[in-house]
C-alpha cells in the first residue's frame, strides 16, 4: 500500500502551508486521502492537489466555507459557474468603489489643482421632458440609468433645444433619501409613461464643469462650495447638473464633461 504525501510534502506542492491545509481538513473543505489512526499522520494523493488550489483561490476571493462546499460538491458547470460569477460581480463592485475612492484621493492631495472657472449664470424659466422620483441615495445611479432611457425613448424626434440635465434635492445628500428629477430641454414635450412636461422655474446658478470620469466628482463639487462661500453666496434649493459630454455620448471617460450648478443667493452683508 502506497502511503501517500505527507502533509509538508502536500504543502510544498500546493504552495499552501500546513496550518492552512489543517484548517481546510477540520472545516471539512478538504479531507486526507487517509490519516493513520496510529499517528494522527495526515496523507493526501496527487490527485487532491488541483481541489486544493482551487479551495485556496475561492479563499482569497472570500467566498463563505459554505459556497466553497456547494461549489466542490457539484457536478453541474452551470451551477457551478453562477456561484462563483455572483461573488466575482461582488468583487468587481468592492473594486470599482476602491478605484474611485483612490482617484478622489489622488484630487484631493494634489498639491495645486489651478484656480476653478466659476460663473455666475441665469438661467430663465422653462419647459422640459423629465421624469421626478423621490429615491434613496444608494439607488440613485440604477434610477438614473432607467430614467434617462425612458426619456430618451420618449423625446425621440423631438427637436432638442439642449443637452440633458438633473436636479438633486439637498435631502438626497443629507438624509440619504430625496427628490430627483432628470430633463431633456425638447420642443413639445411629450407626456408617456413617466415622461411628462415640467415646468422648472428661473434660477441663478453657480456653476463649473467637472471635467472627466465621475469618479471624483465630489471634489469638483467641493471646490465649487468653497468657492461660494468665498464670495459671500449661500445655496438655495436643489444641485443642478447638466450632461455636457455624457457616457452615452463617447464611451472615453477622458471626454466626459458635466457641468456641476447650485442655485445661490448673495448674503447681505454681516
Amino acid at each position: 500500500m502506497v502511503r501517500g504525501l505527507t502533509i509538508g510534502e502536500f504543502a510544498q506542492l500546493t504552495k499552501l502551508s500546513v496550518r492552512t491545509l489543517r484548517r481546510y481538513h477540520e472545516s471539512g473543505l478538504l479531507e486526507p486521502a487517509s490519516v493513520d489512526p496510529a499517528t494522527g499522520y495526515r496523507y493526501y494523493t496527487g490527485e487532491q492537489i488541483p481541489t486544493a488550489q482551487v479551495i485556496h483561490r475561492l479563499r482569497l476571493l472570500d467566498v463563505p466555507l459554505i459556497d466553497v462546499r456547494k461549489i466542490l460538491a457539484t457536478e453541474d458547470a452551470g451551477e457551478r459557474a453562477g456561484l462563483i460569477g455572483g461573488h466575482v460581480a461582488r468583487l468587481e463592485a468592492e473594486l470599482e468603489r476602491t478605484r474611485a475612492t483612490v482617484a478622489s484621493l489622488r484630487q484631493l492631495l494634489r498639491p495645486d489643482t489651478g484656480e476653478l472657472d466659476v460663473r455666475l449664470r441665469a438661467v430663465p424659466a422653462r419647459t422640459v421632458a423629465a421624469v421626478e422620483g423621490v429615491v434613496d441615495h444608494d439607488d440613485v445611479l440604477d434610477w438614473y440609468t432607467d430614467a434617462m432611457a425612458e426619456l430618451d425613448a420618449a423625446v425621440a424626434g423631438h427637436r432638442r433645444l439642449g443637452p440633458p440635465g438633473g436636479r438633486y434635492a439637498n435631502e438626497l445628500f443629507t438624509g440619504g433619501r430625496g427628490a430627483v428629477l432628470v430633463h431633456r430641454p425638447v420642443a413639445d414635450p411629450p407626456a408617456r409613461g413617466r415622461v411628462g412636461p415640467v415646468d422648472l422655474p428661473a434660477v441663478e446658478l453657480a456653476v463649473t464643469v467637472h471635467r472627466g470620469p465621475h469618479d471624483d466628482i465630489d471634489v469638483t463639487y467641493g471646490r465649487l462650495g468653497a468657492w461660494v462661500v468665498e464670495q459671500a453666496l449661500a445655496v438655495d434649493g436643489p444641485v443642478h447638473e447638466t450632461y455636457l459630454v455624457a457616457p452615452r455620448d463617447d464611451p472615453d471617460p477622458a471626454a466626459w464633461r458635466t457641468e456641476i450648478g447650485w442655485p445661490v443667493f448673495r448674503l447681505a452683508p454681516g
